[in-house]
């Protein structure tokens, strides 16, 4: 039997360090015999008393992954998310955050996924599993899915952003296409994909800035509401992705670009994660 006596003072600086329960702490300490690094090796390995501790932390790094079933026409990215950028470059967490992803293909709903078996406890689990054994807060932030005729995705260097977009038919070149136009959600970062699918009171409130803006400048009120509306088409034009200038051709629009590589082809949809 260990003649190891534990005092408060002890529990009390494991608990600070782990945020795990007083009795889990007393506990943790008797069976490690005192050692500190073990009994914070062996909270960890429960992970659920570490990770409670962390679920107010900032949890804005990790890695943006995104994943195309073998037939492109179905699509998932998430975000697993951690505290720091040395966490989120790690190899290993990149290929945690990748496996996610390939599960999270086969589920409709981040609650489902979150479910789901993952060898042999649910991904929910595994999430605070690895809080545990990592030391920081990790958390799928981050679940899109996207469907139609045919789907790519495009991955930031370094898994920071992850796109998806859908394309209205398989045709030569539509791979290309549907990766080049990902690049562009990625960095142009629109609102939505048409004029359709900007919300309506984001609209009014640029028209009645545009229409505040007007009258500074002394434009008659006759003459605002024609004025404004050309202000909303260049909103439409910045800020959905089918309108906005192509990044690799600026004399034509995205929806101009697709339809370069056919002349029937469009853009039904897309969906972008990020971290931060």
């Amino acid at each position: 039997m260990s003649t190891i006596t534990i005092t408060a003072a002890d529990v009390n600086k494991l608990r600070t360090l782990t945020g795990a329960g007083m009795m889990d702490c007393k506990k943790a300490l008797v069976e490690a015999e005192g050692d500190f690094d073990l009994a914070i090796e062996n909270l960890r390995k429960k992970g659920q008393k570490v990770a409670a501790n962390r679920s107010d932390r900032e949890s804005t790094e990790g890695a943006a992954i995104a994943v195309v079933n073998a037939d492109k026409t179905s699509a998932v990215a998430i975000t697993l998310n951690c505290e720091t950028d040395f966490v989120g470059k790690n190899e290993g967490f990149v290929k945690l955050a990748t496996e996610l992803a390939n599960q999270a293909l086969h589920f409709d709903t981040k609650e489902a996924f979150l479910a789901s078996d993952f060898n042999g406890i649910t991904v929910a689990e595994k999430l605070i599993e690895q809080t545990g054994v990592i030391g920081e807060k990790i958390e799928i932030a981050s679940f899109e899915r996207l469907s139609g005729a045919f789907v790519g995705s495009y991955i930031h260097a370094g898994n920071k952003i992850a796109t998806l977009v859908a394309l209205s038919a398989k045709v030569d070149g539509a791979d290309e296409a549907a990766r080049n136009v990902a690049m562009q959600a990625a960095a142009m970062n629109p609102i939505a994909l048409n004029e359709a699918g900007v919300d309506a009171d984001v609209i009014a409130k640029e028209i009645e800035i545009a229409k505040d803006l007007l009258r500074q400048e002394g434009k008659p009120e006759a003459m605002l509401e024609n004025i404004s509306k050309g202000k909303i088409q260049r909103f439409y034009k910045d800020n959905t992705l089918v309108n906005q200038d192509y990044i690799k051709d600026g004399s034509m629009s995205v929806a101009a670009y697709v339809r370069t590589v056919d002349g029937g082809l469009s853009v039904t949809g897309f969906k972008r994660v990020a971290l931060g």
